[in-house]
């Protein structure tokens, strides 16, 4: 599962790191979870939480069949 989320992840960066940031694979929780950093500009991006929820995850969530949901991590 976890080539399939960074594969999908690949999918999404270009966009991430033409604002100035990116986003990190932090774990896969055995219940389906992805968590995620959140790195650069994206970190402190008042948009982040818009960002994860109707970019990432829905990208994630349709790549990686059995994916419950994306949650975001700090440092």
């Amino acid at each position: 599962m976890k080539e399939k989320v960074e594969k999908a992840l690949e999918k999404i960066r270009p966009y991430l790191r033409g604002d100035g940031g990116d986003v990190e694979l932090v774990e896969i929780t055995p219940d389906g979870i992805v968590r995620l950093r959140l790195t650069g500009a994206c970190k402190n991006c008042p948009m982040a939480g818009q960002t994860i929820s109707q970019g990432v995850e829905r990208v994630i969530r349709k790549e990686v069949p059995g994916t419950r949901g994306v949650e975001t991590v700090g440092d």
